[in-house]
């Protein structure tokens, strides 16, 4: 009798599966294929994790190998909230696979201020709502004061003076820097801190004023904080930082397009031969077609950095030596593909355009298309490595799609 009353009390613990769990396939979050292989999660998941990343259940059969992780989401991120707007960052700790750029997703209200500072890195901005000003100063005393919309991007070198005002009621921008340890110690100095942080009697003497004049100094630097907007006009030739020098790069959806073969969308380059100040990052911006697809290649001279902007995408990224891994992505996440790996992305709407952006710790942006590469190779050789027939090969085209419809 106590056998059966100690069975009946382990039948009613919650961790008892009582019916069979239904629906188990990928597209209802089971590491399952519905068939032979896989089954359903019993244990504690994030189903809604689950369901909007099928391809980490295991449903490619192609993927192979073990590659880590490669895509993370600005949501996960701690936000910091101060007056006059926010900052939430993406840097190697958060994606480790992530050497060459940290980036983050800045917002200012109107008149905010994101204060004063210069970095020992280069900083990268593309504003995607809203207009805002830019202020910066180089080390000859050339200085620029210009007004960026939707789709214009800045530039800082490492070690330029600068800052940033919002303009209308709301305004934000993707911002990236070329180190992806951008939160190590000594990466970032600002103005308010170094003076609240230097001899009064010493900063009197330096700016010929009188020592009460610094009283009010914040103990502890801003970072974000309102202010008035600006009412000084644009800079204009006289300030040096103009034509090649510019750290400005206006209207890049036009002024930086290039042309689509495959007629899947839409790409604008932006690198040291459009914008010669860019040294050190090159961006690419891109819109992506309902089902079409960004065609398989893979960069010789860095590795790729993305921010998803709009949409949903499946990328897989091969590594070499068996190990590829497929991703699900979609607005808000950042992804890294490693140095050379093979890659491609599909927009994986019926209906929404895909709208990224890439950055490589470059001064070009440099793509080699697995079609065209066998295009070019004698067919017989291609034939031979791949076992397809020669006139497969044949058809192969010479000129780079980019996006295919």
């Amino acid at each position: 009798m106590k056998f059966l009353k100690l069975s009946s009390v382990v039948l009613a613990l919650p961790f008892a599966i009582a019916n069979p769990v239904k629906n188990v396939d990928f597209a209802h979050g089971q590491p399952s294929d519905g068939k032979l292989k896989g089954g359903p999660i019993l244990g504690g998941t994030n189903h809604a994790i689950d369901l909007q990343n099928p391809d980490n259940l295991g449903r490619q059969s192609t993927d192979g190998g073990r590659v880590k992780s490669l895509k993370w989401s600005f949501s996960e991120g701690k936000t910091n909230i101060y007056n006059g707007g926010w900052i939430r960052e993406q840097v190697i700790t958060d994606l480790p696979q992530s050497h060459d750029i940290a980036a983050a997703q800045l917002h200012l209200r109107k008149g905010a201020l994101r204060e004063l500072h210069w970095h020992t890195t280069a900083e990268w901005g593309y504003v995607y709502a809203g207009r805002m000003l830019i202020s910066a100063v180089d080390e000859h005393g050339n200085y620029t004061v210009d007004t960026l919309k939707e789709g214009d991007i800045w530039y800082f070198p490492k070690g330029s003076a600068h800052t940033i005002q919002g303009l209308d009621d709301e305004n934000e921008a993707l911002v990236a820097f070329d180190n992806g340890d951008f939160d190590a110690s000594g990466t970032t100095f600002m103005v308010d801190d170094w003076i609240a942080h230097t001899p009064r009697d010493i900063l009197a003497k330096n700016f010929g004023v009188d020592v009460s004049v610094f009283d009010d100094i914040p103990d502890k630097d801003p970072y974000i904080f309102n202010a008035t907007s600006t009412t000084t006009p644009d800079s204009g030739p006289e300030s040096g930082l103009t034509g090649p020098s510019s750290y400005i790069f206006h209207d890049s959806a036009t002024k930086a397009s290039v042309p689509i073969p495959g007629g899947g969308g839409h790409i604008s380059i932006v690198d040291s031969r459009n914008f010669p100040i860019s040294t050190t990052i090159a961006a690419a911006i891109i819109t992506l077609k309902p089902g079409a697809l960004r065609e398989l290649h893979w960069h010789p001279n860095a590795e790729e950095w993305l921010y998803f902007h709009k949409g949903t995408a499946q990328a897989t990224i091969f590594i070499g030596g068996g190990n590829s891994r497929t991703i699900d992505l979609v607005a808000g996440d950042v992804a890294v593909f490693p140095d050379n790996s093979g890659h491609y992305v599909l927009n994986t709407s019926p209906t929404e355009d895909l709208v990224w952006i890439e950055l490589y710790k470059s001064e070009r942006v440099a793509d080699i298309s697995l079609t065209q590469w066998l295009a070019l190779t004698p067919p017989d050789i291609v034939a031979s490595t791949l076992k397809i027939s020669r006139e497969v090969v044949d058809k192969l085209k010479k000129e780079k799609q980019l996006l295919l419809k």
